[in-house]
């Protein structure tokens, strides 16, 4: 029997959020080299977004093993010697990014060989895009989901003067599913009504004048068409947080309201909500693209209009941008194709204007198949130092209790012990206390500063 030339890639993947787990699982296995037997440790970032059991569930990728941990404990995992990774993938914010590769740079100095580190973005970049990047910054890949932002990350790299060689081109991973082939009830087998969707954001827009008047209109949609299934769809369920905070949850305001019959809220994967959607609406969700990638007809809405602030001025060009009053009368949005391919979406068969989708990962693979037989790597360098950046680094550093060389402050959480029965009813108590003052009192002590 020949011998099998699978082999194995042990993958560390640490995330702060749903949303990032999700990227950052579902990106491991994606750039992974062919024919390896990918091992997946899932570390979670304890904080105010940590995952719950349903959105861990709800992402669908197994890991071989998962916990919570903080930086610190992360770190001094990764720091010894029986426990070697091939790569680390930091699915994270910039400033945690940032701190985790000082941490990193540390804890293998003086390594013969050390993993591989990979980083990136979860969905579409539309504000701080030099802060974010230059965190991210020190890297072997930052990765790009689209030709556009691999652009735009070399130019603000050697912009500043730092090396954009870890710039590299990829695409959503979690990119898929059957395309649209249009509504006709009568050829199903279940004879399902035409389906429009919203995609709510946690943080977009974020005062309850806005949401409100979103709602409304989504409601009133459902009642101008009564013979269509309105969905509302949401990110989470009250009492879990998501990677932006929500402070005016849906579920709240709906309560005020008194939708009909044909409207009603919906939670789950994105994906399997997308099969059955006719018509995809939101004001800039990265939910967007993955409906472009099936060619289902996707409207970005104008009416609040196109603002940065919004995130929805990303989508310009796209032939999206279009408002309720619109989609009421019956507009279906014809999205550009050029735009479409600069996205890294393969609506016309061909992200990023070449090739299939899932040869948009090749790059990546290529890329580190080649570093993992190198005989050794350079030390980890981010662009941000003590000299380069000394009135912002260590600031970044201390919030994950680093000092200003990536050492573990003094009092920073043990690593070599579970913590105690009581220390983990503090941090819950301490994390829905947080979630509380988020969603309760911050709004309160808004209104009573607008009186």
């Amino acid at each position: 029997m020949p011998a099998s030339t699978t082999k194995s890639l042990r993958v560390a993947v640490l995330a702060d959020s749903d949303t990032r787990w999700k990227w950052g699982s579902l990106t491991a296995k994606r750039i992974s080299p062919a024919e390896s037997d990918i091992r997946l440790d899932g570390f979670l970032l304890r904080g105010r977004a940590t995952p719950t059991a349903r959105q861990l569930e709800e992402v669908g990728v197994r890991a071989d093993s998962l916990r919570e941990v903080t930086a610190v404990e992360f770190l001094r995992e990764m720091g010894e010697e029986d426990r070697v990774y091939d790569v680390v993938l930091l699915a994270l914010v910039g400033g945690a990014v940032q701190a985790v590769l000082h941490g990193l740079s540390r804890a293998w100095d003086g390594r013969a060989k050390r993993p591989l580190v990979v980083t990136g973005y979860v969905g579409v970049v539309y504000e701080k895009l030099a802060d974010g990047l230059l965190l991210r910054h020190g890297a072997d890949l930052v990765l790009a989901n689209s030709r556009q932002d691999a652009d735009r990350f070399r130019d603000v790299y050697e912009g500043v003067g730092a090396d954009a060689g870890s710039v590299t081109e990829v695409a959503l991973p979690f990119l898929g599913g059957a395309a649209y082939t249009g509504h006709d009830p009568a050829a199903e087998q279940e004879r399902r009504p035409y389906t429009v969707v919203f995609a709510a954001q946690p943080s977009v827009p974020e005062n309850r004048r806005d949401r409100t008047y979103l709602l409304d209109r989504l409601i009133g949609h459902a009642r101008l068409h009564p013979d269509r299934e309105v969905l509302l769809k949401l990110r989470s369920k009250p009492g879990e947080h998501t990677t932006h905070i929500e402070e005016l949850p849906y579920q709240k305001l709906v309560q005020k309201a008194d939708p009909p019959a044909n409207f009603r809220l919906v939670y789950g994967h994105m994906g399997e909500v997308l099969d059955r959607t006719d018509l995809l609406v939101t004001i800039s969700s990265t939910a967007a693209l993955e409906s472009l990638h099936r060619r289902i007809p996707t409207v970005v809405l104008t009416d609040l209009g196109v603002r940065e602030a919004l995130g929805n001025h990303h989508f310009v060009g796209s032939g999206c941008l279009a408002s309720w009053d619109q989609l009421d009368a019956g507009h279906r949005p014809v999205p550009d194709p050029r735009w479409v391919a600069r996205q890294g979406v393969a609506a016309g068969g061909t992200p990023s204007g070449g090739g299939s989708y899932e040869t948009a990962f090749d790059a990546a693979r290529q890329r580190i198949t080649e570093l993992l037989a190198a005989d050794r790597l350079p030390p980890l360098a981010p662009y941000y130092t003590p000299v380069t950046a000394p009135g912002y680094l260590p600031g970044i550093l201390a919030r994950h209790h680093l000092g200003p060389d990536g050492s573990p402050l003094p009092g920073a959480p043990a690593a070599d012990r579970e913590p105690s029965p009581v220390r983990q009813f503090v941090r819950k108590a301490a994390r829905g206390a947080y979630r509380h003052g988020v969603q309760r009192v911050a709004p309160v002590i808004r209104r009573m500063g607008d009186l």
